[in-house]
This record gives C-alpha cells, structure tokens and sequence, in this order.
C-alpha cells in the first residue's frame, strides 16, 4: 500500500484549525462549498460534475486529530483514511496530512496528491485570513479538475 504525505505549517491557532476540519462551514470554507452531512458520523464532499466521496469520522481528538475513512467515492478511495494531525512548532499550527491505504500509485493517485496539496494551502488561507479557495473556485490542474 501506498500514501499521500503532505505538511503544512499555519499560522493560526490549533483550535481554529480544528474547526476547519471538523465542522461543515469549515470544511466548506477551504475544501468543497457542497460539504453536507453528520459533523460526527457521515460527511458528504461533492465536486459538480466529477462527482464526490463519503467520509466516515473514525476520530476527532480537539486540536490535535481528524481521521476518516471513505466510504464512497471512486473505487480507488474506499477504504482508504485520511488523517490530520495537528501539532506546535515555534509559533506556527502544523498539519501533517495522510491519505493512506492506496492499493498502488495509480496515475489518479497523482492528480490526488496534486489537488490534496492544493486544498491544503486552501486550508492554510481559510485559517489564516477566512478566505479559502474551495471548489469550485480551487485551482484547476487537468481535465480531473
């Protein structure tokens, strides 16, 4: 198996880091603004006309831990996990990413990897100013969006 690994350092606290990834308006504000579904059982990420996935919240541990798992989506994403570990560092919130569990290193799984790192700066912005890029108004890398 095989993972997408990013790290991105913020400079806003934990607790609203957290909040951007625990929460509907968060996740909606950096990620995908049709972000729907039980802010502790099923979460719904839709992208127009490609489509979107389910994740199940595994975990939730305030400022320091998200985790879910796909539940539906492209066959490559189901049952993977996608991770968020938040840590300090010299002033700065830093989220260590993992989307783990890939079967293998598929072409999808660059362009994954690719728009996971873009989201992720999003993040970055939302947390830090209150202005993400989410879809649809993230930036396009291929003709997968």
């Amino acid at each position: 198996m095989v993972d997408i690994l990013h790290r991105v350092g913020v400079t806003a606290a934990p607790e609203k880091v957290y909040a951007a990834l625990t929460t509907v308006e968060g996740l909606a504000g950096w990620w995908t603004t049709d972000t729907s579904g039980d802010e502790d059982g099923v979460l719904a990420f839709r992208f127009g006309e490609v489509g979107g996935f389910d994740m199940r919240v595994l975990e939730k541990v305030p400022d320091e831990r998200v985790r879910w798992e796909v539940t539906d989506g492209p066959d490559e994403w189901i049952g993977t996990t996608v991770t968020f570990e938040l840590t300090q560092h010299d002033g700065w919130t830093i989220v260590l990413f993992e989307h783990a569990g890939w079967q293998e290193p598929v072409e999808f799984m660059h362009h994954c990897s690719t728009k996971w790192a873009t989201f992720l700066l999003s993040l970055k912005q939302y947390v830090e100013t209150g202005t993400g890029a989410p879809a649809p108004d993230d930036v396009r890398i291929s003709d997968w969006h």
